[in-house]
């Protein structure tokens, strides 16, 4: 049955002088009333043990127009100052709530330039769309078309370190699920090879971060030698921002690709519940580990199978599928990072990544026939030890929950190491 969504489309355009002026201008509002709402919340608390809510601060904000100071306030439009108020009361919710550390300032140099626009705030007219405060419409570079009979209902415009010019419109888009299949598919993360499937098949890291990596050395290299706050320095720091955004551009659309076929090949995909922040503090692999972009690839085969009806399930980050044999069901104590190939006392020769991705699926299938639908949680809830499996493509040796002091051990029950998250 098709679906209603809430989707985003991102284009990218090229403003006017005109058009960039006000939406730079625009910008630094955004980022001063946001860092100054900020900074009235943290004082009110702990000075008066007071909370600021968002109509509170939307009060002090008329306030702050009619200083001379802020004055400049009042000369763009109102809503994007309204929505990073809202935005700054989403961070405090999460962060009330735990899912989010204490928010922070924006920074001109490193946080993302961006303002929101509501629908009071644009017009959408016969494809154009008209900011408020501009008198031309944006030149948008339509790559893609929006869903039709659709208008957006909240425009966002950005502009990334490289200098590009980017507007993303939130619009209803209705999915239709794909066609039922019965293939189901078993993923293995790793470094040398992005992903290991349960049908054998190994998806080869790109690594676009390393292909370019002389040129984003020698970018840098440039950008190290200009004096700081000069005019050349604002140019070497763009180029080394085209090198980073060409290596992410790539890496994104290799995902995008990756992602979507696993997803219409197949009915339920499984995969592990990696703690790559914690694999991240291996300071060997780090760069490898982030240029693999296995979170990314997570977050695309999470929405995806819920947009097109496909079953997730995301198996424990202790299940010990490297040296569980899947055979006998014994678990091997050790198994040294440069072992590729290991021999089980059954006889059973595996394949590290390949035999990792099959005991991933069965664990996976167990646990989606008992039928538990709840998200595993991304941090790690254990004292002392650390997420790191024992994988040369992805990180030093780590801790399993099954070392008894025996070399081997049997798997009690692979359903108790994976839980389910539906699409649909």
């Amino acid at each position: 049955m098709a679906q209603q969504v809430k989707r985003a489309f991102k284009y990218r355009f090229y403003p006017t002088d005109e058009q960039a002026r006000e939406l730079l201008r625009t910008f630094g509002c955004v980022r001063l009333v946001y860092n100054r709402a900020l900074e009235e919340r943290t004082r009110a608390w702990h000075d008066e043990q007071r909370h600021i809510s968002c109509a509170q601060s939307s009060a002090a904000l008329t306030q702050w127009k009619k200083t001379e100071e802020l004055s400049y306030l009042a000369e763009v439009s109102c809503v994007p100052l309204q929505q990073a108020l809202r935005h700054l009361h989403s961070a405090f919710g999460n962060f009330f709530a735990k899912r989010a550390k204490y928010p922070r300032h924006k920074s001109r140099k490193k946080s993302r330039a961006s303002a929101e626009y509501t629908r009071s705030a644009f017009t959408w007219h016969e494809g154009k769309l008209t900011l408020a405060k501009t008198a031309q419409p944006l030149d948008i570079r339509w790559s893609r078309p929006l869903p039709e009979r659709t208008e957006p209902s909240t425009v966002t415009v950005s502009r990334d370190a490289a200098g590009r010019w980017f507007v993303s419109l939130l619009c209803e888009d209705t999915i239709e699920p794909a066609l039922a299949t019965p293939a189901t598919i078993g993923l293995d993360a790793g470094i040398i090879s992005l992903v290991t499937l349960s049908t054998g098949e190994k998806v080869t890291n790109p690594r676009y971060e390393r292909r370019d990596r002389v040129r984003l050395v020698r970018a840098q290299r440039e950008l190290s030698r200009k004096k700081k706050g000069s005019a050349n320095r604002a140019k070497a720091r763009r180029k080394v921002a085209r090198v980073h955004a060409r290596i992410a551009d790539r890496r994104r659309a290799f995902l995008h690709k990756l992602s979507t076929r696993l997803v219409r090949e197949n009915q339920t995909v499984v995969i592990e519940d990696l703690t790559v922040r914690n694999l991240l503090k291996n300071g060997r692999l780090a760069r490898a580990i982030s240029d693999a972009a296995w979170t990314d690839l997570r977050m695309m085969l999470e929405y995806k199978c819920a947009w097109y009806g496909r079953e997730l399930v995301v198996v424990d980050r202790w299940f010990p599928s490297s040296k569980l044999c899947g055979t006998c069901n014994t678990v091997r104590e050790k198994l040294p990072l440069h072992v590729r190939e290991w021999t089980c006392d059954c006889g059973t020769v595996h394949d590290r990544d390949l035999s990792a991705a099959r005991n991933i699926l069965a664990a996976g299938l167990a646990a989606s026939a008992c039928g538990d639908g709840v998200r595993p949680q991304r941090e790690s809830s254990r004292t002392g030890q650390s997420s790191m499996k024992q994988e040369p493509q992805r990180a030093t040796a780590g801790i399993s929950r099954l070392q008894v002091g025996e070399e081997v051990k049997r798997w009690p029950s692979r359903s108790r190491c994976a839980v389910v998250v539906r699409g649909g």
